[in-house]
């Protein structure tokens, strides 16, 4: 979603650069120094860790006093960047959710500890979603009209069908004519791949000449291969870990399958919408997600099978959905000069120069 935007901004007057929390190279950091932003490398966020990150923040706001606009997008944690930045007199402070909900886990008390830390840190409050704003802000101040919707918008003409870029993904899949139901995501718990391999095996049974094709990686990738070949379906599921092609990706596929136990609103899924695609989805994904009436929602509870009849009686076509997205708000030619201009009209003229 960052990285939508940060493409389409006008870099002559807003830069992006990014604090980050591992050490390791991310997928878009050479593209992010190519564009002119910086990135700064900062330990993990966690329990027993919390005085020295607060005492590293407080240092780096001290060593970087020019920065005007800090824009968190790590949920509940963001409130520890926002007091930091408040306490710095960064002027725009914007807290940003992108979840619906992460269920009952054991980091669930440092969740809330980082909700009771938000306060008035923020000076804006941002959300993927109504729902995501829900969650994250609590009902009371998002009924209150002060959570901005940001859409997670794409560059639609990217997304455009394109029957060339079809075939030549089509030949690099060796999927000739058979059904290519697509999923793109990280393997991890919340992606839910364990019951995705169920519902192509559903698809499969019925359905002999379909494949899966799955982009990402993740900690849970070991697992779900020894799945696939345990089930007999090595032959027919393709492992392409992460592209940096989705939107010619999408033209391949026939069905996109998304079962989430949780999301706010992915930007996998108006990517999706953008290449014309039906979509089967969980219904825990929140409604304002369908924006061109190309979404299926189910049921998590109802069996594989089912999800199985319900794809295999989608349509495989690929429809124009530009003008959908362009007029909903999820083109980023357009979102992303609102984005430049909420940033300039919260900070004063003077500190762009």
């Amino acid at each position: 979603m960052l990285m939508n935007y940060y493409r389409q901004m006008d870099r002559s007057k807003i830069q992006f650069d990014f604090i980050v929390h591992r050490d390791e190279e991310g997928h878009y950091d050479q593209e992010i120094i190519a564009l002119g932003g910086k990135i700064y490398r900062m330990p993990q966020i966690k329990p027993g860790n919390y005085s020295p990150y607060f005492k590293r923040l407080d240092l780096f706001f001290k060593e970087h006093p020019y920065y005007q606009v800090v824009h968190a997008h790590i949920n509940e944690n963001s409130s520890f960047i926002l007091k930091a930045a408040k306490k710095a007199g960064v002027p725009c402070r914007i807290m940003h959710s992108h979840l619906s909900d992460l269920g009952l886990d054991i980091k669930l008390p440092f969740r809330m500890y980082a909700r009771l830390a938000i306060k008035d840190n923020p000076s804006s409050y941002f959300a993927c979603s109504k729902s995501a704003g829900k969650w994250l802000f609590g009902k009371r101040l998002a009924d209150s009209g002060k959570v901005v919707v940001l859409n997670n918008a794409v560059d639609v003409k990217q997304f455009s069908f394109n029957s060339s870029t079809r075939d030549a993904i089509r030949a690099e899949l060796a999927a000739g004519d058979r059904l290519v139901i697509g999923h793109i995501g990280r393997f991890n718990e919340q992606k839910n791949h364990d019951f995705l391999i169920d519902i192509f095996k559903a698809v499969h049974d019925k359905e002999p000449n379909s494949m899966l094709v799955l982009a990402g990686e993740g900690h849970l990738r070991p697992m779900i291969e020894k799945k696939i070949e345990r089930l007999g379906l090595s032959e027919h599921v393709k492992l392409l870990g992460v592209r940096a092609d989705v939107s010619d990706l999408l033209q391949g596929i026939d069905i996109f399958l998304f079962p989430s136990l949780f999301e706010g609103l992915p930007v996998v899924l108006i990517e999706a919408q953008a290449a014309g695609l039906s979509c089967v989805i969980s219904d825990t994904i929140t409604a304002e997600t369908d924006v061109t009436g190309r979404l299926q929602f189910i049921g998590l509870k109802q069996p594989a099978e089912y999800w199985a009849e319900q794809m295999l009686s989608a349509s495989r076509e690929h429809a124009d959905t530009a003008e959908l997205l362009r007029k909903n708000g999820y083109d980023t030619s357009t979102m992303a000069k609102w984005l430049s201009d909420y940033y300039m009209d919260h900070v004063s003229e003077s500190a762009f120069g």
